[in-house]
């Protein structure tokens, strides 16, 4: 009983063991995919900035405390709207004393025009009125006399007093009247309009100082940044803000430098925002780069976009996504780019021949997110293997399966 029970212990060991010697010498088990055709689209991914394509910055032209800021940020604007209001503690002080510079000023000026002072040219004109009445009758003394003296009916001495009379009365007369060409000589009648010019020039930069405490828009527009607030010192020429379009837009796509020849002019581009999931913007490219140049760890090339946004969703200053449609192969013999290796610098794949795997160097066209063209290296219908648990070399014997 005991060498039975030894013998079918024995056979159970025996079984374990050619058992488990069949199992490590089973071809593992390793995923394969087929390789088939269709039309394959290669896209490219980067990153950009949203710009408006219409905008103007705004900037203060005079310093000054900002007082108000009477626009908020995202607000619709017409030209010469006023944006922020700057103070101005002695404007009103300062053109008071500007106006009544002024009007002194135009009144002298007023008075040299009219020959003098209201008061003086009255009490001259009302002088040579009474003169002139003097010397008419002084002249009409003078002939009376003089008719009589030929007639011997009066003296020599009356008529020569007669004429002394008329004499001092037509000295009188020019005398006023030259009192009255003094009250305004030229030159002084030329200083008073210097000084009304002067006293206008003042007004006037007193005027537009307090204009330029007035921030306006240049267009009208999206106050689409207005980085200032009340109470903050502004210095001349400082920024205020900046006014444009937002209903288009401008993208300054990065794009890395080995991908800059699959951009071309017209090409177009799908743009999302984070902020915004499920939203989508359509554009094309209307600029290439310019220069190479470094961003951060990248050497890029910036392409400019064209994006309509009539709902005005992308706000300037976004950091967006954009997919670019880079080329459409039609037809295209196709595998995963999970299949593609590596191996000694070259591109290529194990590709199944009977039982066993046969790695190939490949040629690669053009390729989207998770598919590869494939120009050489293998033929439509046949097997290449996926990325498994097990390491691959050239020979080995594998159970395919095609998940």
């Amino acid at each position: 009983m005991r060498k039975v029970l030894f013998f079918l212990g024995l056979a159970a060991f025996a079984g374990v063991v050619i058992g488990l010697a069949t199992r490590r010498a089973a071809p593992p088990s390793v995923p394969f995919e087929i390789a088939r055709r269709e039309t394959l689209v290669s896209t490219l991914s980067t990153n950009g900035k949203v710009e408006p394509v219409e905008w103007t910055e705004v900037t203060s032209e005079r310093e000054g405390r900002i007082a108000r800021v009477l626009v908020r940020r995202g607000q619709a604007v017409a030209e010469d709207t006023p944006l922020a209001q700057l103070e101005t503690p002695a404007a009103d002080s300062d053109l008071a004393a500007a106006q009544a510079r002024l009007a002194r000023a135009q009144a002298d000026l007023d008075s040299f025009q009219r020959g003098g002072r209201a008061t003086d040219l009255a009490e001259i004109d009302s002088s040579l009125a009474k003169l002139n009445v003097e010397k008419d009758a002084a002249q009409r003394d003078v002939a009376s006399l003089e008719r009589l003296r030929a007639q011997q009916a009066a003296t020599r001495d009356e008529l020569d007093a007669a004429r002394d009379r008329l004499k001092r009365t037509v000295a009188e007369i020019d005398g006023w009247r030259n009192k009255r060409a003094a009250l305004a000589p030229a030159e002084d009648r030329q200083a008073a309009a210097a000084r009304v010019a002067d006293t206008q020039a003042a007004l006037a930069l007193v005027r537009r100082q307090i204009e330029q405490a007035t921030l306006r828009s240049p267009r009208a527009g999206i106050v689409y940044d207005l980085p200032v607030h009340a109470g903050e010192w502004l210095a001349a020429g400082a920024p205020v803000g900046r006014v444009g379009r937002t209903d288009r837009l401008k993208i300054q796509l990065y794009v890395d430098e080995p991908d800059l020849g699959k951009v071309r002019l017209g090409l177009r581009v799908k743009v999302t925002w984070d902020a915004l999931p499920g939203r989508e913007w359509s554009g094309e490219i209307s600029q290439l780069p310019a220069q190479v140049a470094p961003l951060g760890a990248r050497q890029v090339g910036e392409v400019g976009v064209i994006v309509d946004a009539p709902q005005r969703d992308l706000p300037p200053g976004a950091n967006i996504d954009a997919r670019l449609n880079a080329q459409v192969a039609e037809h295209a013999l196709t595998v995963s780019k999970a299949s593609l290796r590596r191996e000694d610098g070259s591109v290529g794949a194990f590709v199944l021949e009977g039982t066993r795997v046969v790695w190939r160097q490949l040629r690669v066209g053009i390729t989207s997110d998770t598919r590869a063209e494939i120009l050489a290296g293998i033929k439509e219908g046949e097997a290449v293997a996926l990325p498994g648990d097990r390491a691959l070399k050239n020979g080995l014997e594998v159970t395919p399966i095609y998940p």
